[in-house]
């Protein structure tokens, strides 16, 4: 805009410079070529009264001599033929003005010649004839014009300064205002915009910061009621717990407690959640070879319960990323959870976790189950970049095509996304499902 507005004035200037200039440059050539004719007619003006009065002898002799001053030619031709001054052919000028006894200047691509009518005299008209050069009738022009043009250059440089100046003021809000719509973009809800510029931009600024400030209260007050819903979801939880250990089979009692284990610590999980996005506390990561290693081992007991066979790949810890541990138990129960809803017992399934170039982790689940229907191997299926875009697939949130909620894959690619990374899907070779989940390394790694 700064580019723009800079060539907007520049050719505003040129416009007006040149209907400025160029007719004042062909004002000033005429007024030089005015002055030299001027000068030239006087001069042969001022032989009039001795060419009336004077002898051949002295007539030549005065000719001569202002020829000599002035240098211009300067010839008298008498009505008898004869020639004083400067010797000269008789023109068709000098001929014309001899027989019409007036005066006239003829202008030619050498110059202008100037011939004077002289009448009264017994014989007949003597003519008076002179010539200016075209050098003298230009002189002092072409320095006037690089007057003129020099004058306009520093006009327009001038111009141009005092643009890219205004531009610079006007360009400099709208810059800042950019820059903080960023911040809001990337969840800092602090930022704000400081008024300034035109009115028109000082008003975009506080609309502005009244958006950001309506977004932080909508989000402190949903995530008020979400932690309201959470702590209200614990007075269940202890009726379910006193239900399982009144429970008198040892081992039923032990799987649903750690069911009601399991489902306690995700609430508790969405309270402090909710509880450090309302408080604004610093983000914090947690062990991925952890996290992942303790979630596969409480799902392998379900897994041996329904006969299929787990393969677990975990690259030693630590593997900090920058996903809450909470977060990241939520993202793997959720795909884990997918394979048993979605594909039949006895399928056997593998985890695999490895560090990611760059820093995080790459986590891998894979199933040899039925798949996605019209899941293709050139059609990733709902890939998810770390700028958040994500196509109509799978894992559109509420997408589902057995019947379930369509929020498994939906909470691990938010997940995915929280921390730098993504979710993709692809077929498996030979059959089923391989789910990538991609975890960024932490800002502010905190081992849990």
């Amino acid at each position: 805009m700064r580019r723009r507005l800079t060539l907007l004035v520049a050719a505003t200037m040129c416009l007006v410079l040149l209907a400025f200039l160029v007719p004042l440059a062909v004002l000033l050539r005429r007024v030089a070529e005015e002055r030299a004719l001027v000068a030239a007619t006087t001069e042969a003006q001022s032989l009039i009264a001795l060419v009336g009065a004077a002898d051949p002898g002295g007539l030549g002799l005065s000719a001569e001599q202002l020829a000599a001053t002035s240098g211009r030619p300067m010839t008298v031709f008498l009505p008898d033929g004869t020639v004083l001054g400067t010797p000269a052919d008789r023109s068709p000028a000098v001929r014309l003005a001899a027989t019409a006894g007036r005066s006239l200047t003829v202008a030619g691509p050498d110059g202008a010649e100037i011939v004077v009518a002289v009448r009264g005299r017994s014989d007949g008209t003597a003519v008076i004839r002179t010539f200016v050069p075209r050098a003298e009738l230009t002189r002092g022009v072409a320095r006037a014009w690089l007057v003129l043009a020099g004058l306009g250059v520093v006009l327009l440089l001038l111009g141009l300064a005092v643009a890219d100046r205004l531009a610079r003021a006007l360009i400099a809000p709208i810059t800042e205002l950019s820059a903080v719509s960023h911040r809001l973009a990337g969840a800092e809800l602090t930022a704000r915009a400081r008024p300034a510029g035109p009115p028109e931009l000082r008003e975009v600024a506080g609309a502005l910061n009244h958006l950001a400030d309506r977004i932080q209260q909508l989000l402190q007050d949903e995530r008020e009621q979400v932690a309201d819903l959470s702590h209200r979801l614990r007075t269940p939880l202890t009726s379910l717990r006193l239900e399982a250990e009144s429970l008198t089979d040892p081992a039923e009692a032990a799987r649903v407690g750690a069911r009601v284990d399991a489902l306690e610590r995700a609430v508790s999980g969405l309270i402090r959640q909710a509880r450090w996005r309302r408080d604004g506390d610093a983000e914090t990561g947690c062990d991925a070879a952890a996290v992942v290693g303790d979630r596969v081992a409480f799902w392998s007991v379900l897994a041996e319960d329904t006969g299929r066979a787990v393969r677990l790949d975990l690259s030693p810890g630590p593997l900090p990323v920058r996903a809450r541990a909470d977060e990241l138990t939520a993202a793997v129960d959720a795909l884990l959870g997918n394979v048993f809803a979605h594909t039949p017992d006895g399928t056997a399934f593998a985890v695999a976790l490895r560090p990611r170039p760059g820093g995080g982790a790459t986590l891998l689940v894979t199933d040899h189950g039925p798949g996605v229907p019209g899941l293709t191997g050139s059609d990733p299926g709902g890939s998810t970049p770390a700028d958040g875009s994500t196509d109509d697939g799978p894992v559109r949130r509420g997408a589902s095509s057995a019947g379930s909620t369509g929020l498994g894959l939906d909470i691990a690619r938010r997940a995915g996304l929280a921390s730098g990374g993504g979710l993709s899907l692809a077929p498996r070779p030979g059959g089923g499902l391989r789910v990538t989940l991609e975890l960024g390394p932490p800002r502010a790694f905190t081992s849990t």
